[in-house]
């Protein structure tokens, strides 16, 4: 079989045998209708069941695996998707048809609302695939447990399914996804070499020895045991040399380049990194009929500011495209395009009045001096406004996040009126190539890679310059290590990235000379040239 190529998103090398995911279940002709009685108490307890198996796993993970798969289990003890089994129930079927008609309904409501809805659709496929094999008495589907180390290929993984990898799991190898789906955010924070939108890997036979490479996006098959042997020796030697790494972010030249940490928590806080770059916010609002207390945002922020004093705070990052029960917004035909990020503002001001001074009162009982910074910014207005809100709040550093390309082309404006950009890669490609992050048919066009993108970076990076201001990249694209001396030779200042990936990203910097991070970047910028991909 000839080599596979698809996108590399979590890198590391190795080699071993492929195993596919086990099959959903397959619906069986459709059962003798049950009374209402017995048929809606088998609807409720087989999404009883899915609901517990996610808490439980949730409750062995950590950091965003815990976060993702706590919001699975609400999904599947959402109300009105037991109501719709049950009436589906009173109206004939048996509890296996009705959960599957339930969940089928709800899946093409998230996907004509488009946007985040529309990404959380193969979550459902997940758990409609569990409920039903509750209901017919069979095993929830997952990863096999075959008592030995393989690569695991599957056409797509849910967050439950990647949260729960045992440590037999070697890499990661779907023929969807894209660079920002779960299973390449949870790879990375496992350090799995992953591969995702590979064309053909389901067409690999089970067994066979592969070598995966989560830089480039190659798998190579027909590997025998003594050449899989000689690509694992030389994954852990790699391995064994990123161990020793530390100190500071620099090229071969000594240019600094601060590597920080991506965290939602302070459980996601690791030494050997030089601060936190990005505090996700949001992950305190999942899920909540109310907003968090000032209080609990106080101490979740202190525990933070605590170890990390000059971390930077994310404003909460939600909206219509990422729905919080608590915000009560209206839907919307295109959520991707509406109220989300600062815009939630413009309907809820005392949400982040709130928690502007939840900041500020951590920050006062710690000691410490974070900065925070707006997501969804698009014009030097808005970046004002939210500047004199956090000032007049009490915090002395303000940014905003670069994450639309209205933004990036007025940088240089923008930052006349704040401290510093960060530049989140993941929405400005989104927003860029007019590409849904999570459509596993465009994942092309969602690679960091791509010399557009790499265009607006530069131009932030050189409004930083002309400002004497910083300009980091906090995107998924800051913790490649192929892609960071580009982005330093783009004039970035800094990068943000998982823990994982910051021994990777620090030694291939110091293998670069700020010159030669120069000359990467001018190639990448070609037209011509997508990229290593």
């Amino acid at each position: 079989m000839p080599d596979l190529r698809g996108l590399g998103v979590s890198p590391g090398r190795t080699a071993g045998p492929v195993l596919l995911m086990a099959a959903a279940p397959a619906l069986p002709p459709p059962g003798p209708p049950l009374s209402r009685r017995a048929g809606t108490a088998a609807v409720a307890a087989a999404l009883s069941a899915v609901a517990a198996e996610l808490d439980r796993r949730a409750g062995r993970a950590g950091g965003e695996a815990r976060d993702i798969l706590e919001a699975q289990a609400m999904m599947a003890a959402d109300p009105t998707l037991l109501q719709a089994a049950e009436e589906h129930v009173v109206a004939g079927m048996d509890a296996a048809h009705a959960l599957d008609t339930a969940f089928a309904e709800h899946r093409a409501a998230l996907v004509a609302a488009g946007g985040y809805f529309a990404e959380r659709a193969a979550d459902l496929d997940d758990l409609r695939n569990r409920a039903v094999a509750a209901a017919l008495g069979m095993p929830m589907p997952g990863v096999p447990d075959p008592g030995h180390p393989f690569v695991l290929v599957a056409e797509d993984l849910s967050p439950a399914d990647t949260a729960g990898l045992s440590a037999d799991v070697l890499a990661l190898v779907t023929e969807k996804g894209g660079p920002t789906s779960h299973t390449a955010i949870l790879a990375k924070s496992r350090g799995l070499p992953a591969v995702v939108a590979c064309a053909g890997a389901l067409a690999l036979e089970e067994g066979t020895l592969v070598s995966v490479d989560g830089s480039t996006g190659e798998v190579r098959a027909g590997l025998d045991g003594p050449a899989a042997e000689e690509v694992r020796r030389l994954a852990e030697a790699e391995r064994a040399e990123l161990a020793h790494s530390s100190g500071p972010g620099r090229t071969a030249d000594g240019h600094p380049v601060k590597l920080l940490l991506n965290i939602g928590s302070a459980a996601d806080l690791a030494a050997r990194a030089e601060g936190v770059g990005l505090f996700r916010t949001e992950l305190l609002f999942l899920d909540r009929r109310s907003a968090p207390a000032f209080d609990e945002q106080v101490a979740a922020y202190a525990e933070v500011f605590a170890a990390v004093p000059g971390a930077i705070v994310r404003t909460l990052d939600a909206g219509t495209d990422k729905p919080l029960p608590f915000l009560d917004l209206p839907a919307e035909q295109n959520p991707a395009l509406g109220i989300r990020g600062l815009r939630v503002d413009r309907l809820r001001q005392e949400v982040l009045d709130t928690q502007l001074a939840a900041v500020v009162e951590a920050a006062r009982a710690t000691g410490a001096e974070p900065s925070v910074m707006a997501p969804m910014v698009s014009t030097p207005r808005e970046a004002a406004d939210f500047a004199g809100r956090a000032r007049a709040a009490g915090i002395r550093r303000v940014g905003v996040m670069i994450e639309v390309p209205a933004a990036a082309l007025l940088a240089e404006a923008i930052l006349a009126e704040v401290d510093f950009l960060s530049i989140g890669t993941n929405d400005l490609g989104q927003y860029t190539f007019a590409a849904d992050r999570q459509h596993p048919a465009l994942a092309d066009l969602l690679d960091p890679w791509q010399p557009a993108l790499l265009r607006l970076v530069e131009m932030c990076a050189a409004a930083g310059l002309a400002a004497g201001k910083t300009v980091g990249v906090c995107g998924e694209a800051a913790g490649d290590p192929r892609l960071a001396p580009v982005l330093v030779g783009l004039g970035v200042t800094s990068l943000s990235m998982s823990a994982v990936c910051v021994p990777a990203v620090r030694t291939a910097l110091a293998g670069h000379t700020l010159e030669e991070c120069r000359t990467l970047a001018k190639a990448a910028l070609r037209p011509d040239n997508p990229g290593p991909r």
